[in-house]
């Protein structure tokens, strides 16, 4: 099969070329991706991130057909229209027990800990697939298992409510054009922080990150953000612990701008500020994304052969929307 490869760290190394094809086992389906997604996770994995098997195959959000199955499939056939629950569980641990796939002690994320699907075929067990309707776009499908799918938790995480005010720092980045909806569906004003002006298509009010506490404390009457999602990194939780209403929660995930952070601890413990820490979602939460009705903003399709292009323009100024990859 043809796919998209590394033998070494960099992207100057990605290669496109013939690859061994996909051992299918007894309870494995075999999927033929239409389109993927282009995530910082997938540039990490290139770059440097300890992976296995080497040679490597990137590729974290997929979104395809059933091609084939394993003797004991039971719930798929082939063309059957499926995403990708891209975290290996073992479904036996205390975690994936409760519900938490996504942290199982003996998993990991499909793509770093066994190949990934920016390939031709992918072979993956039966419980990592879900089946989605057949209208539902390839453009919003493929963005659902780490985009959509890592807002929805961190937002379920963050516990917000109808009438919640909540500040997106980050609203035009893979995540939070999801963010958005999702706040909103969830009953919440959201305040996005960016210099896109199509963002207003998703939020209730759209300010720069100049100036962002006082457009805060202006929109809230002083009461300031019951929640703040921040994708960004450490950069910015000084402006984002700002902005939050005592009692207040800040979720995060990821660290483009800086993995670390300085912060003041009398600032947190004195209002009772909340921050956590969230990582993917569940196997349920993901199939839930399937049945909403959910957009998305494309900037650029590639083909996978172009994928070395694709991954070097995630982080470039001009991009204005998703980046995906079509088979």
């Amino acid at each position: 099969m043809k796919a998209v490869y590394f033998e070494k760290s960099g992207i100057e190394n990605l290669k496109y070329g013939d690859f061994r094809d996909p051992e299918l086992g007894s309870h494995d389906v075999l999927v033929k991706p239409v389109m993927a997604g282009v995530n910082p996770i997938d540039y990490f994995v290139v770059s440097g991130l300890p992976v296995t098997p080497i040679p490597h195959i990137p590729g974290a959000e997929i979104a395809g057909e059933v091609k084939k199955t394993g003797d004991h499939v039971k719930g798929f056939q082939e063309g059957d229209k499926v995403v990708v629950y891209n975290r290996s569980f073992d479904g036996t641990c205390d975690l994936c027990l409760s519900g938490k796939e996504q942290l199982c002690r003996n998993g990991g994320i499909i793509s770093v800990i066994r190949n990934g699907g920016y390939s031709e075929f992918f072979s993956v067990p039966e419980k990592n697939l879900i089946k989605i309707p057949n209208d539902l776009h390839w453009e919003v499908a493929a963005s659902l298992p780490v985009a959509a799918l890592t807002s929805f938790h961190a937002l379920r995480e963050a516990q917000v409510t109808l009438g919640s005010t909540v500040v997106i720092f980050g609203a035009s980045g893979n995540t939070g054009i999801f963010a958005m909806q999702l706040a909103r569906r969830m009953g919440a004003r959201v305040i996005a922080v960016s210099k896109k002006l199509w963002v207003n298509e998703f939020a209730d009010y759209v300010f720069p990150y100049e100036g962002i506490e006082e457009n805060v404390k202006r929109v809230t009457g002083g009461k300031m953000a019951d929640v703040v999602l921040n994708s960004v990194g450490g950069d910015l939780w000084e402006v984002a612990l700002k902005v939050l209403s005592p009692g207040g929660s800040m979720v995060f995930f990821g660290g483009l701008t800086s993995q670390k952070a300085e912060i003041q601890l009398s600032g947190i413990y004195s209002n009772h500020l909340k921050i956590i820490g969230t990582t993917g979602g569940t196997r349920w939460e993901l199939e839930n994304l399937t049945k909403m009705n959910l957009t998305t903003r494309t900037w650029k399709i590639f083909r996978l052969e172009e994928a070395k292009e694709a991954l070097s323009n995630l982080f470039s100024k001009e991009r204005d929307g998703r980046i995906l990859i079509r088979y």
